[in-house]
Parts: C-alpha cells; structure tokens; sequence
C-alpha cells in the first residue's frame, strides 16, 4: 500500500479500476452481441452511407485570404522619429 494514500482513497481507486474493467467487459460483450445478430440477419441492417464533402464546398466555407486579416496600414516616419527609435533600440540594446 503506498504511503501517502489513505484507506479510503485506495478503496476508492480499486473500486473505480475495477468499475472500469467491468464496463469495458460489458462494452465488448455488448458489440459482439450486436455484431452476431447483424451477422444472423444481412438484410436487416443496411450500412450508413458517409457524408462527403468535396472540395469546392469545403473551400467556400472558409475564409478568403483578404477577408481573413484587416488591412494593413503603414506609416512613414520622420527623421525625428527614426532617430529617436534607433536611440531607443540602442538603449535597449544595452549600448552595443
């Protein structure tokens, strides 16, 4: 028994592995059962038939490039401003 686990707290993990193992057990059974008579009957139960979609529907979905980022807007500076950026980033820089 680990040390840093109380009484209850393991009892409750057991109970929760074993909760687990007896579901999947009935899951299985379940499905076989299901598969057996499906098996006994191949008239009765017909298959699904998938949902595909093609690509010219896939694409109208999604954005358009333009439509997916606002513009982008530029500014020129002025030599002021450029000086004062590069003071900036030098002093930033630590003066390299």
């Amino acid at each position: 028994m680990p040390l840093h686990l109380t009484i209850p707290q393991l009892a409750g993990l057991t109970l929760l592995a074993l909760a687990s193992v007896a579901w999947l057990i009935g899951m299985n059974r379940m499905l076989r059962r299901i598969r057996s008579r499906e098996a006994a009957l191949p008239g009765l139960a017909a298959p699904a038939t998938p949902v595909v979609l093609t690509v010219p529907e896939v694409a109208e979905a999604l954005p358009r490039p333009e439509e997916a980022f606002p513009h982008r807007e530029a500014v020129e500076l002025t030599p002021a401003e450029k000086d004062a950026f590069a003071g900036l980033v030098r002093q930033l820089d630590g003066g390299r």
